[in-house]
């Protein structure tokens, strides 16, 4: 295993603990790993889909110019006029372009390929790294979630996630090399907090892709866990066939194999980070 990344997980997790948010307030979580291949955008989808399932109006923001999220939830890019792109750079009111999804009370901020070119395009323009939160709180009324998958990368887009968001959420998947990068990330949470985001925390780190035939996996979670402390959700997502093929056919896990496994631990987070709503 390479070496963990100095950051006082329990410490954390207390100062997180400590801040009350009002009820009715919106919660707005950065979904962030700059590592690709973790489990992101299957996360940011599926605990959005599992979200609305109890009843919590979610919005997904997919920030992502792959636009995986986006196709995961069934939204085809041919037929829309606007994406987030043309909120991040043409000041499109956020309004005009949430989509709804399959799934009662979830909607979807999609992405496309122009995204691509957003990074160096957003560098000339006033307060470039607060543009995703202002369109933000035009909407935050309407929702009680609003999850950000956020690129595979720390740059402007990623920036303008974790400054409009009040959490963050890391998925690490439980295989060899999980921590690494994982110590600049949360050097560039703390970076965001100190300079643009003064409430910013991480409230949850969720271990992805474990596979419980191998010691390795076993090994992984334990050491994230004796690290991060109650920062580290008791939810563990198994990798399973199901869970990969879902997107595919446009649907979250809940709705495309709702008894199987991934579904059931999804379902099993979306209580975890709605402090164990019924």
């Amino acid at each position: 295993m390479p070496e963990s990344p100095s950051h006082s997980g329990p410490q954390a997790a207390t100062q997180a603990d400590e801040r009350e948010v009002p009820e009715d307030a919106v919660r707005i979580i950065a979904v962030a790993n700059q590592k690709g291949g973790v489990g992101k955008t299957t996360t940011a989808v599926n605990l959005g889909a599992s979200l609305a399932e109890l009843d919590k109006r979610v919005l997904v923001v997919d920030l992502d110019p792959q636009g995986n999220a986006t196709t995961g939830l069934g939204v085809d890019a041919r037929q829309f006029d606007y994406s987030i792109y043309d909120v991040l750079l043409r000041d499109i009111p956020l309004v005009d372009v949430i989509e709804p999804t399959v799934l009662k009370n979830l909607f979807m901020a999609p992405a496309t390929i122009d995204l691509a070119g957003a990074e160096i395009e957003l560098v000339p323009l006033l307060s470039r790294e607060q543009r995703l939160r202002r369109a933000l709180e035009t909407v935050a009324d309407d929702f009680d979630f609003i999850l950000i998958d956020c690129p595979p990368s720390l740059g402007l887009i990623t920036i303008n996630g974790l400054a409009a968001a009040g959490e963050v959420l890391v998925p690490i998947q439980c295989e060899y090399y999980a921590l690494e990068g994982l110590g600049q990330l949360l050097r560039n949470v703390d970076l965001v907090a100190k300079n643009l985001n003064p409430g910013l925390h991480v409230s949850a780190i969720v271990l992805t892709m474990y596979d419980a035939r191998t010691k390795l996996a076993e090994q992984v979670a334990r050491d994230v866990r004796s690290h991060f402390g109650v920062t580290v959700c008791a939810t563990v997502i198994p990798r399973t066939v199901r869970l990969s093929e879902a997107p595919s056919f446009g649907q979250p896990i809940t709705t495309f194999d709702a008894s199987s496994r991934g579904a059931i631990a999804y379902r099993s987070l979306a209580k975890e980070v709605s402090n164990g709503a019924s």
